[in-house]
Order: structure tokens, then C-alpha cells, then sequence
């Protein structure tokens, strides 16, 4: 069972996305432990691309080569979950700030975020400060994404931070902000509880956020 684990695993790391399904089908057809295959191959997987990306080993397109190969895994391990109480490592609120129209960053952390256990709500683009504030409050996330990558739109960051102060939920959810304008300086001066200047970041700084909490 380790060596069909370690075939899953392998196959994620090498983007093979043509010959994951009929691993993960041998893995589920031997009885191997569903959340082994989550958790010791798929998940551990995306941290070893994580890895090699923050090491400039990799780059963007052979990380979503791999974080696409880690979903059609998952994919065909889901549906049978049903009775399985699902563990996640926390959920995780996203959206492009009010004014941005741009995704790409975005959807490329929640692949990566999705590929290292979180639950992830995507509210899209343009999400306007009241909107992502109410979603705050119905759902309770653990983390707050907010990405922007135009300077003119950088601004609306600092204004869903204020009011979610002003609503008494600041304390509530961690808030983290990335985009290409964005930086550590000035997540610091909105109030964030972090910055992530890429998608590895973004996922190492949400596992830190989360444990010490």
C-alpha cells in the first residue's frame, strides 16, 4: 500500500495528469485508506511542489500542471467521502477586491491552497467590501483572502479591514493580502495578519496563521 501511495504521491509532484486517475482508481480498487490517499499522497504532494516553488526550482506552469493533477485525483476520491467525516486544515475565504477585474493569482492560490487540505470559498472578482464582510459573518471563515493587482484598488483592502472592526469581527478571522502591488509594508500599515507574495507564500503563511491560533 505504501509503494501505491508513494505512486499517487510521485505522479502529483511530475504533473503526470494523464496517469493520476488510474493510480488513485488501483489505490480505491486495493482498499487503500481514503484519507491515506488524500492526506499521504495527494496533500503531501502539493507541499513538496510547494517546496520546490519557493526554491525557484519550479515555476508557475509546471505548479498548476501539478496542482490540476492533484484535483483530478481528488476528484475521484470525493464522491465516495460521503460517510467519512472530512478533516480540513481550516476554511478559507477569497476574493479580488471591489474595482479589480484580475484572477489568475487568485485562482492559482486556491488551487494551491485546495492542493494542502484547506477548505476554500471563492467569492471571484470585484467583490465589493459589504459583501465580503457578510460573508465574514454567515460563514465564519477561519482566513480572509484579499488579492488586488491594480494600485488603484489596493485602498479597498484597508476598507474591509476597518469594517470589520467597526463590526466588532476583526478578531474573529485572520485577514491575509497578496497581489502583485501589494507588500509586507503595507499589509503591516492596513492592520493584516500577513502577506503572501505568491501562492507558496500564501499557503505557508496560512498553516502559520492556523496553528498558533
Amino acid at each position: 500500500m505504501s509503494e501505491q501511495i508513494e505512486r499517487v504521491k510521485q505522479a502529483v509532484v511530475a504533473g503526470k495528469h494523464n496517469e493520476i486517475e488510474v493510480l488513485v482508481q488501483k489505490a480505491i480498487d486495493d482498499k487503500v485508506e481514503l484519507s491515506m490517499i488524500i492526506n499521504n499522497a495527494l496533500i503531501a504532494a502539493m507541499d513538496i511542489v510547494g517546496g520546490k516553488f519557493a526554491a525557484n526550482e519550479i515555476f508557475v506552469p509546471e505548479m498548476l500542471v501539478s496542482a490540476m493533477t492533484m484535483k483530478k485525483g481528488l476528484a475521484m476520491i470525493k464522491p465516495l467521502l460521503t460517510d467519512i467525516p472530512s478533516e480540513t486544515k481550516g476554511t478559507i475565504l477569497i476574493g479580488t477586491v471591489k474595482g479589480d477585474l484580475h484572477d489568475i493569482g487568485k485562482n492559482l492560490v486556491i488551487m494551491m491552497l485546495e492542493g494542502a487540505g484547506f477548505n476554500v470559498v471563492d467569492l471571484g472578482i470585484n467583490v465589493n467590501v459589504e459583501k465580503l464582510v457578510d460573508k465574514v459573518a454567515e460563514l465564519k471563515p477561519d482566513i480572509l483572502g484579499l488579492s488586488a493587482l491594480l494600485t488603484t484598488t489596493m485602498p479597498e483592502m484597508e476598507k474591509v479591514i476597518k469594517t470589520l472592526e467597526d463590526a466588532g469581527m476583526r478578531n474573529k478571522v485572520k485577514v491575509i493580502v497578496g497581489g502583485a502591488p501589494v507588500d509586507f509594508k503595507f499589509s503591516e500599515r492596513i492592520g493584516a495578519d500577513g502577506y503572501g507574495k505568491d501562492a507558496g507564500e500564501a499557503v505557508q503563511l496560512a498553516k502559520r496563521l492556523l496553528s498558533r491560533s
